[in-house]
């Protein structure tokens, strides 16, 4: 049986049995759990700080998006005479996309960051903001044949085959991708990545939503791998793989019919709700890549039930790399503003060891641009894969296997991963303590609604042999501003929304469990 430790907010088990309480502890920590018997602190907020949402790169485009995944450079952490600082890799999803896709060119930002640690700061005398980070490069990315990725929605139908690649999804778009009048149209690989791994010899591990897939990009940006996972994740409509996400290019007329039929795959990853998360092991060795959430045929369709998330481990060792494990994750559940039951899908994961990873499993439609301003569910959570049933093979893998139903009930036979409630972002006690809020006024000082990236350092500047880390997370702000520009500063926009949504950083101060070696 697989427990789940929740401090707030309505959470079952997948039986629906009552859960736990989580020990309080007798130190001033905000709040301590155990997890399949290892202890976690969430000890304080550490910082918040942000970048503007009218910042651009080297091209000229906005700098948005960068909360989609982040990685900072062990080697480059260190404390300073004021604090600490180190060098963070972000890596932004498919470009603005509000009103539609573009032919936004993937890439990975790289950013100094500094954070000035504020210990005495207080709800009554908050600090200001004291994590800074500042912009130093771009590495973009290309395709096998040295072509730019595009962030265009992917075809209905069809792939683009290279040597030694799996198929890979094809993007086509009119004039420049950006205005169909200018230019002469074109077809690219397209991607939406979400997960981010920088390799020690300068290469990135990159997880997508369209296809979904990992690729391999070596530093200089061009695609020199792809895996591709089980054919059971893999999106098919009317027989055949289709790597649309229905979302057709902003240029589109509104009338226009995009051809995409169906909507939703008949089976696979859910549109917008691929392989969201990937970390790996200290050693380089493992990669480790989980779904946003239920694939379509288990339940993905319905917020309600989308919980039984898929989680994959490749042996980079292999030449290829070899498929060697597949987990099942259980998703939280919470209760919306609305008194509706939905899947808190997860948008990051972090490997801590060989069995416990961290996840970021959030609500949706509530913070600074939304409706709702209250996020009741915002937390990187901590699960553990020790007794999970090893899934990986025909059974389950097969392109019309299926570990659910649809309606979600998770096959008896499989054990999911132990699920464990653990560090709640939207505690206004911490928040305050640096002048910003969950719910209320919509102000700067808000919560954006998409957190989607977690890394950690040590507190020590070095190992973190005293078992405390920073826990460092960036929201993705979607591209939103009042002052945007794209295609190398060439295409200019203002989102619909009417906001400015800066890019937010917040800190925590954690303590992981003895033996703990995060990648």
């Amino acid at each position: 049986m697989h427990h789940i430790l929740v401090t707030a907010a309505l959470l079952t088990t997948a039986s629906g049995a009552a859960v736990l309480q989580p020990r309080q502890s007798a130190s001033q920590a905000v709040n301590e759990i155990q997890c399949n018997g290892k202890q976690y602190a969430y000890n304080s907020l550490a910082g918040y700080g942000l970048l503007p949402s009218n910042a651009t790169d080297k091209s000229g485009d906005t700098i948005g998006g960068i909360g989609s995944s982040i990685a900072i450079e062990r080697s480059s952490w260190h404390k300073t005479s004021t604090g600490y600082s180190g060098t963070l890799y972000a890596i932004p999803d498919r470009g603005w996309n509000t009103d539609g896709t573009l032919n936004y060119q993937s890439r990975v930002h790289q950013f100094s960051l500094d954070l000035t640690p504020a210990p005495n700061a207080t709800v009554e005398n908050p600090a200001s903001s004291n994590i800074a980070i500042r912009y130093l490069d771009t590495v973009f990315f290309t395709g096998p044949d040295g072509q730019p990725t595009s962030g265009i929605d992917g075809n209905p139908a069809g792939h683009l085959s290279y040597p030694s690649f799996p198929d890979l999804p094809p993007g086509n778009f009119s004039g420049n991708g950006f205005n169909p009048d200018v230019g002469e149209g074109g077809e690219r690989v397209v991607n939406d990545l979400e997960g981010l791994v920088v390799m020690d010899d300068g290469s990135y591990w990159a997880s997508d939503e369209y296809a979904p897939y990992i690729y391999h990009f070596d530093a200089t940006g061009q695609m020199i791998q792809a895996i591709r996972p089980p054919d059971a994740i893999i999106p098919m409509r009317n027989g055949s793989e289709s790597f649309s996400a229905d979302s057709p290019p902003e240029y589109a007329p509104d009338d226009e019919d995009d051809d995409v039929v169906p909507d939703d795959p008949d089976t696979g990853r859910v549109n917008n709700h691929g392989l969201e998360g990937l970390t790996r092991s200290p050693d380089g060795r493992f990669l480790y890549a989980l779904m946003q959430g239920a694939l379509t045929q288990e339940g993905g369709d319905d917020d309600d039930t989308e919980r039984y998330a898929r989680l994959l481990k490749y042996d980079l060792s292999a030449s290829p790399p070899s498929y060697c494990a597949e987990h099942v994750v259980s998703l939280p559940l919470y209760q919306n503003d609305d008194d509706e039951t939905n899947t808190a899908l997860q948008s990051e994961i972090q490997y801590i060891s060989d069995t416990q990873f961290l996840v970021l499993a959030r609500d949706n439609n509530a913070g600074h641009g939304q409706d709702v301003s209250m996020s009741v569910y915002r937390h990187a959570d901590v699960f553990d894969i020790s007794s999970a049933t090893n899934i990986a093979g025909p059974t389950y893998d097969c392109a019309n296997c299926f570990i659910a139903s649809s309606d979600g009930v998770l096959n008896p036979a499989i054990t999911p991963a132990t699920y464990c409630s653990f560090l709640d972002y939207n505690v206004n006690a911490q928040l305050n303590r640096f002048g910003v809020h969950n719910g209320g006024v919509q102000n700067q000082e808000l919560l954006n609604e998409k957190w989607e990236s977690l890394a950690l350092v040590p507190v020590d500047g070095a190992n973190g042999d005293d078992g405390q880390w920073f826990l460092f997370s960036l929201s993705d702000n979607d591209f939103i501003t009042q002052n945007g520009h794209l295609n190398g500063g060439q295409f200019d926009y203002r989102d619909a929304s009417g906001f400015n949504l800066d890019s937010q950083i917040l800190a925590f101060q954690i303590e992981l469990p003895s033996g703990s070696s995060p990648s």
